[in-house]
């Protein structure tokens, strides 16, 4: 699939980034509901009214004054996750994975003091890595420990899962696995590797670096193409709740698999990229059509969950 002509990207249903902009995050998505997603305090927040869980918030730096806390609060902790609340696309995200004596030892290997960490903070507040340059919220996170079984596929970085949900059904899903070119992030415009996912199954489709299909990880070298998800059913139905939790009828659901709690929500977007679409090797707008077009719209995330599953396999 190194190059698709107009006429079959048509055919095959893909979504175009005026489409998805003008037909759907325009039309399904308030306005209102876009602080809820853009800001990660709020929407640990909101979704936990829901049932659907989140890593442990450790501790949430407002103001400047509240850093000196932090060391007191990481002094005992191995691991933890340091997120910009209204970032976007990991920018500002630093995850310690351990400790070496005084230093704090990053995904990367890297060591660092705690002054560091706290500099850090203090850029967050700055608003560094907000969306608008506005000043922002830190928030600490336990960290969270990749079930082993998806760990082994990804260089350095937690794999993530995501979910595109429309009007509270998913839709499309892939996996996400770090790289050396996407830095450990699980980014794919940065270079990690979408993986298609069945969304009847959790099983792995199709796999895709840059947009180009690949059979195996460029770092690890596992081979992509018998990847199953634990817990996939439970996934979906988390991702479909983050519906009624928001009200966006159009957007992204990122979740993780822990290894001691299961699936748990990372972030939401409402404005999803379309390079899911390549790593599906399939168009988005034949499903969303599909719910367009249900006389019956089912009404429990169970039921949106079960409907995906059953249909949206043979899509």
């Amino acid at each position: 699939m190194d190059w698709i002509s107009p006429r079959t990207l048509k055919r095959l249903g893909m979504l175009n980034m005026n489409q998805r902009n003008v037909d759907y995050i325009a039309r399904y998505n308030e306005r209102s509901s876009y602080p809820l997603v853009d800001n990660k305090l709020k929407t640990k927040l909101v979704v936990a009214e829901y049932g659907v869980k989140t890593p442990k918030l450790l501790q949430v730096v407002k103001q400047q004054h509240e850093i000196s806390h932090f060391r007191e609060m990481a002094e005992e902790l191995n691991g933890f996750a340091i997120k910009p609340a209204k970032g976007s696309g990991g920018k500002g995200i630093t995850v310690i994975t351990g400790r070496d004596e005084d230093n704090f030892v990053k995904a990367s290997g890297a060591r660092v003091g705690a002054p560091v960490l706290e500099r850090h903070l203090t850029n967050i507040l700055a608003g560094l890595y907000s969306l608008a340059g506005t000043p922002d919220v830190a928030i600490v996170e336990d960290l969270v420990e990749s079930s082993p079984t998806l760990a082994r596929y990804s260089h350095q970085g937690v794999p993530d899962i995501r979910i595109v949900v429309f009007q509270g059904y998913p839709v499309m899903a892939m996996l996400r696995l770090a790289t050396t070119a996407s830095d450990g992030k699980a980014n794919l415009h940065q270079g990690a590797v979408g993986v298609g996912l069945d969304i009847g199954t959790g099983k792995s489709l199709n796999a895709v670096q840059f947009n180009r299909p690949i059979t195996l990880h460029p770092d690890t070298g596992l081979a992509l193409e018998n990847i199953d998800i634990d817990d996939w059913a439970e996934m979906l139905e988390m991702a479909s709740r983050c519906y009624e939790a928001t009200g966006l009828g159009y957007m992204g659901v990122d979740l993780v698999v822990d290894a001691n709690q299961g699936p748990l929500l990372l972030e939401l977007n409402a404005r999803p990229g379309l390079a899911i679409q390549m790593a599906n090797g399939r168009g988005l707008l034949p499903r969303l059509r599909a719910i367009e077009s249900l006389k019956r719209p089912h009404f429990t995330p169970e039921e949106r969950a079960k409907y995906a599953m059953e249909t949206f396999a043979s899509f």
